[in-house]
């Protein structure tokens, strides 16, 4: 019989390793590109509201061309701003239609963000009924270990 119930945690411990560890690890993964995603949106919010609020006409500033390698760059009207739109598309937009954009892709972002977290505490549950699991096959182990040794017939009290 505890031959058995070990299989049955064994064989359990092995679903988790093999199917839910992987799993919890892309959600993690797949929940921190959303965060980054939030964070750019966010600082993009706050350049654009502090153009409007400064009332900057033209700017000067310096773009990474790639392995952190900058140039200065002048921008003469900074009414218009270029956003990434994602697949490696931008598009032009106003300051006011940046700032409609940003808002429904933060919605947009905030909705995935929800169904991950309902993945997470979903695997979460799991792993806590492995240990649920695991701690009372120990529990009846040490049970039965203690009636063998009282009872040298091996019968216990209920038997």
């Amino acid at each position: 019989m505890d031959s058995l119930r070990q299989e049955k945690v064994q064989k359990f411990e092995e679903f988790v390793d093999r199917r839910l560890k992987p799993d919890l690890v892309h959600a993690i993964a797949e929940r921190d590109k959303i965060f980054d995603q939030q964070k750019i949106f966010s600082d993009l919010r706050k350049n654009i509201e502090n153009l409007e609020k400064n009332s900057v006409t033209s700017l000067r500033t310096l773009v990474n061309l790639g392995s952190e390698v900058y140039m200065q760059a002048e921008v003469p009207d900074t009414q218009r701003i270029f956003v990434d739109v994602g697949l490696g598309f931008h598009v032009e937009f106003t300051w006011s239609e940046a700032l409609k954009f940003i808002s429904l892709r933060k919605e947009k972002l905030e909705r995935c963000n929800f169904g991950l977290d309902h993945q997470h505490r979903s695997i979460g549950e799991v792993k806590d009924q492995r240990s649920v699991v695991k701690t009372c096959a120990l529990v009846r182990m040490c049970l039965s270990t203690r009636q063998q040794k009282s009872d040298p017939s091996g019968r216990g009290p209920f038997n």
